[in-house]
């Protein structure tokens, strides 16, 4: 956790701000992935992403962000990449 705290302080992740007026944009996203069902969280980030033109991605839960599309169309670049599938060890986690 301290690391994390640490990446944060310093500034090499911006913390942005959401005013009230956006809400309902990123309601009308939850509403859009309702069948997912996108979260708050998520629909958040994709929204910031949109606002801010950004097509990466920081998060655990890279399954959901392969549904998310930018503006619809583009898929997003997820971080951590997740691993793979070929490769020595593959076998071992199928």
């Amino acid at each position: 956790m301290e690391a994390a705290w640490r990446l944060v302080r310093s500034g090499a992740i911006v913390l942005a701000a959401i005013e009230d007026a956006e809400l309902p944009q990123i309601q009308a996203l939850m509403s859009r992935y309702a069948d997912r069902p996108m979260d708050f969280a998520d629909a958040t980030l994709v929204y910031l992403a949109k606002r801010e033109g950004l097509s990466t991605i920081f998060t655990v839960g890279r399954a959901d962000f392969d549904t998310y599309r930018i503006e619809g169309r583009r898929r997003f670049r997820v971080i951590p990449a997740r691993p793979a599938v070929d490769g020595p060890h593959a076998k071992e986690r199928r």
